[in-house]
């Protein structure tokens, strides 16, 4: 059970790792926050806006990302992600 666990926190991380180098590519900040480093806080360095990003498992068997306003995208895709994520926080 435990090695479940550990698995599913290191395919999150990854996913969350991913999105937030795309994020940094069209001139966001992004960090990974909370006690696990399970939360991307994803931020316009200028407008002050942010969102707050989960990683999880989708009933597909793959991941999506999920985000503030209803914001969704599959983690097969964080550049198409990082895009969507770039246009609701106005950037």
């Amino acid at each position: 059970m435990a090695d479940d666990a550990d698995s599913y926190a290191v395919s999150r991380r990854h996913h969350l790792a991913t999105l937030s180098y795309e994020a940094g590519l069209r001139g966001l900040e992004s960090r990974l926050v909370g006690p696990a480093g399970d939360i991307l806080r994803v931020a316009r360095p200028s407008g002050g806006r942010d969102t707050m990003v989960l990683a999880v498992p989708a009933s597909d068997g793959g991941w999506s990302y999920l985000w503030g306003g209803g914001g969704s995208a599959a983690t097969a895709d964080p550049s198409r992600a990082a895009e969507l994520i770039a246009a609701f926080l106005g950037h």
